[in-house]
């Protein structure tokens, strides 16, 4: 396989595997709700196994994400006008400020460990 075709692969192993955590599952979880097996799940999200259209299309209904997204074919961060972003906003500012600093504190935390994860 040459280097793009490897580099897409792991490109969407890496969101596939962000996916699933930002939706607060497990790969155990999510295997059971796909009718699949959990190494093949691991599998997947390590690139090690190819994925095909019908199973990304699974996955994105799954963690409610597009498949353009999961592919990279659309943007990594959310756009302004986006309505889950919005509502989230809207969520958020009714937490009071105690939870909301406990919030940031362990988005911060998350956002580290992608960081650390990505230097080794």
């Amino acid at each position: 396989m040459n280097d793009t075709n490897e580099a897409k692969k792991l490109e969407v192993a890496g969101r596939l595997k962000e996916a699933r955590k930002l939706a607060g599952l497990s790969q155990g979880r999510v295997a059971e709700m796909l009718d699949m097996h959990r190494p093949t799940v691991s599998e997947i999200e390590a690139g090690n196994r190819r994925v095909s259209a019908d199973e990304l299309s699974r996955f994105a209904d799954v963690y409610d994400v597009s498949v353009s997204w999961l592919v990279g074919d659309s943007p990594e961060q959310l756009e302004t006008g986006d309505p889950r972003l919005q509502l989230a906003a809207r969520e958020l500012s009714k937490l009071k400020p105690d939870d909301l600093d406990r919030l940031m504190r362990i988005l911060a935390a998350m956002r580290q460990g992608d960081e650390d994860a990505g230097t080794k």
